[in-house]
């Protein structure tokens, strides 16, 4: 290997090593099946219109956005993989992730370690098939709110729908019902200083929120089948537009 290629070989590495640095995010295509898989984190507290403390681990809603959007609209992206390890935060830039994550047309699988917390329950059930580890622990609370909070009747009826909104999301992309999340919000049986509930690996399997219980194997195992899938789909599909248009 000439000193050339060394160089721009080192160069590469480097630049690889600062995106997983800063943005916790790389693109994976040393697999078999030549898939360029992109991978996601969203690790800490979703922070929101506010910067959190400069101590705390954050994943800002910023940053992940446009990436979601330039995932959408590079062609030689084959997938999305999320891996999650959060204690939720800010609601609205949770739930705009997760919209993000739903709306796009490449295959996506979601992983859960150590924690989906909160919001992040929402973005763990976005992808179109999740996986948690047996020892993650996802908690399902009713909404709070920081700051000053005005006990009015408007107010509790607006808390009340920003809550309809995060469950008619997870019911509508797992297979648990708003009815038994409500009620998994509000059991005041497990948590000492709150309600809600907290469901480790299987129990979320259990319960419908999580698809299955798996790993990092498992769930690249199964994001390269649907890539595969998407691709015989997409081969059906321009073989039928071919005929259509030599038939006119």
């Amino acid at each position: 290997m000439s000193e050339t290629n060394k160089k721009e070989e080192r160069e590469e590495d480097q630049a690889v090593n600062e995106q997983i640095k800063d943005m916790g995010q790389v693109t994976l295509e040393e697999n078999s099946g030549k898939h360029r898989i992109h991978l996601l984190t969203i690790i800490g507290e979703v922070e929101g219109h506010e910067s959190a403390p400069n101590h705390s681990k954050t994943t800002k809603y910023e940053h992940v956005l446009p990436k979601l959007a330039m995932i959408e609209d590079d062609q030689n992206v084959d997938g999305l993989l999320v891996l999650l390890n959060t204690v939720g935060g800010d609601v609205e830039a949770g739930l705009a992730i997760a919209e993000m994550i739903a709306s796009l047309s490449v295959p996506t699988v979601s992983l859960v370690l150590g924690g989906g917390h909160s919001i992040g329950v929402p973005m763990a059930v976005s992808a179109d098939y999740s996986f948690v580890v047996p020892s993650a622990t996802m908690v399902i609370h009713p909404v709070r709110s920081n700051g000053m909070f005005i006990g009015v009747a408007q107010t509790y009826r607006n808390m009340e729908k920003i809550q309809d909104r995060i469950t008619s999301f997870i019911a509508g992309h797992s297979h648990i019902t708003q009815q038994r999340l409500e009620e998994l919000m509000l059991d005041t049986s497990q948590l000492v200083k709150d309600v809600g509930t907290m469901l480790e690996g299987e129990d979320a399997v259990r319960e419908g929120l999580i698809d299955e219980v798996g790993g990092i194997k498992e769930a690249l195992a199964k994001l390269h089948q649907m890539i595969g899938e998407n691709g015989q789909k997409k081969t059906v599909e321009r073989n039928k537009l071919e005929v259509v248009e030599a038939n006119l």
